[in-house]
């Protein structure tokens, strides 16, 4: 309960210092903090929220010129009679490409610790998805002796196929994407029961295959190894027709694989969707408690009905949960009292003022 709070007092304190910024800061940090804002935080402004936007148009184009290169009909052929991809689509790419450099570049220089930005998992992919045109562009630079090289055309096509993570761009500006992928980390456990669910069965059921298909004169099952192939379709119901027993042993064999398979990945899912919605949850929670929490802020640093007839609301103290570092906070910080921490009925009495005499027992009231 103390971990959550002091989760709503950072987000608390981090709309704060969006809004107001830091007046202990000098000209240059205050520079710094609101390019951070306005590259990182789109809720921050309404610059912000149109920078947002326009990031997620260029992904949506880059992904799209991406596709549309590779249809050969939109092609077009080189001084040595191979398919390269039109000069139009290459104009575009590169447009795309030069925001998602400054894009990357402002963000850099902006963040407060730049070593933990670039070992971030999402700015990994943002560096490469922009990392294989320049590699190319240098490459090309160096001369047709260069490109001629097998090594380094293979090289520049696995460059180019690289691009494809640009579209994990996408989760920087998607919170259900975030949460998803929080809800994922939370689920390793249940994941890792998925993988040796099936790990064992394709094991098994691949090895039985193999045995009970050996002898039969036709055989598709003509190792374990490439039998795997088979488990694997088969426990997942996906069923290609690629591999399949001809013996009425095997189709048995066949036929307990994937139904063992369905319960195998059937087991784990309900606690994984249960840690989705729990995790999706508690952030909708945290994010309007946090919000609630300005608001009642605002309302009582304003010079309205509160401040005018104190005695006849009634409020309860947080007993230091919120950051100190917080400008529009008091040395205490009240929250409307809606009812009795102590288990008693709402309070009515208009002139009764009730207190915490713990940090535990406002917790205890906050989550109630």
């Amino acid at each position: 309960v103390q971990d959550e709070l002091a989760e709503i007092a950072e987000r608390v304190r981090t709309i704060l210092v969006d809004r107001e910024g830091d007046p202990s800061a000098g000209a240059c940090q205050r520079f710094q903090a609101s390019l951070w804002r306005l590259m990182e935080k789109p809720e921050s402004s309404v610059p912000a929220h149109i920078i947002a936007i326009l990031s997620f148009i260029f992904i949506l184009i880059s992904s799209v010129v991406m596709c549309v290169g590779t249809i050969p009909e939109l092609q077009v052929e080189d001084s040595e009679g191979n398919l390269t991809e039109h000069p139009t689509l290459e104009v575009i790419e590169t447009v795309c490409i030069g925001w998602f450099t400054i894009e990357y570049l402002l963000r850099l220089i902006s963040s407060p610790n730049k070593i933990k930005f670039a070992l971030s998992f999402m700015n990994i992919i943002d560096f490469m998805a922009i990392t294989p045109f320049f590699v190319v562009l240098i490459l090309t630079s160096f001369g047709a002796g260069v490109m001629e090289l097998a090594n380094v055309q293979q090289a520049v096509q696995a460059l180019r196929i690289m691009r494809i993570a640009r579209i994990f761009k996408l989760a920087r500006h998607s919170s259900g994407l975030q949460t998803l992928t929080s809800a994922l980390k939370s689920s390793l456990k249940e994941l890792g029961l998925l993988l040796m669910y099936m790990g064992v069965g394709v094991f098994l059921f691949s090895a039985l295959g193999y045995t009970m298909e050996q002898n039969h004169p036709d055989t598709l099952f003509t190792s374990i190894p490439q039998s795997f192939w088979w488990a694997v379709i088969t426990m997942t119901t996906v069923g290609y027709g690629d591999v399949y027993p001809k013996t009425t042993l095997g189709r048995c064999n066949a036929a307990i694989s994937f139904l063992c398979g369905v319960i195998a990945i059937a087991l784990p899912i309900h606690p994984i969707i249960n840690n989705f919605v729990l995790f999706y949850n508690k952030q909708q929670v945290l994010e309007t408690a946090a919000k609630h929490e300005i608001e009642l802020m605002a309302l009582r640093s304003s010079e309205g009905e509160l401040r005018a007839a104190p005695e006849h609301h009634e409020h309860v103290c947080s007993a230091g949960v919120w950051d100190s570092s917080v400008s529009s906070c008091h040395s205490e910080t009240y929250l409307p009292l809606l009812k009795d921490p102590r288990g008693g009925s709402s309070m009515q009495t208009p002139s009764m003022e009730t207190s915490f005499e713990s940090t535990a027992e406002a917790s205890e009231y906050f989550i109630s």
